[in-house]
């Protein structure tokens, strides 16, 4: 992958941005299969702006999410909590704060953590 992941592999950084990894569980042709329809309900929702078809783009961003979901990009997390003997939270979030650190797109730009803190 072209950009950096995180330590526990759930999620990679693109301008100091987290995206959540697809599921590395999932079946390989089954996730062929929904990158490919990913791609088509994207350019749905392009081809809908392009003509302006409100009602078209409603249903091509619906597609979009539907797919991001089935992939386990969106909606419930696919890992499972942490267990006996692995590496404590604080750790794992102090290598994330770092990464995302090192991969901002603009200087000065705030980034926060989930109590609100600045990174």
């Amino acid at each position: 992958m072209k950009h950096p992941v995180t330590p526990d592999g759930r999620y990679f950084v693109v301008r100091g941005r987290l995206w959540r990894m697809v599921n590395p569980g999932s079946d390989e042709a089954e996730r062929y299969d929904l990158v490919r329809r990913l791609g088509a309900a994207r350019r749905s929702v392009r081809d809908a702006k392009q003509s302006a078809d409100l009602k078209a783009e409603a249903a091509a961003h619906q597609a979009v999410d539907d797919v991001k979901r089935a992939l386990g990009e969106r909606g419930p997390v696919w890992w499972a909590d942490k267990v006996a003997g692995s590496q404590p939270a604080h750790d794992e979030e102090h290598a994330l704060c770092r990464m995302v650190r090192e991969n901002r797109a603009r200087p000065g730009r705030r980034i926060l953590n989930a109590e609100g803190r600045h990174l």
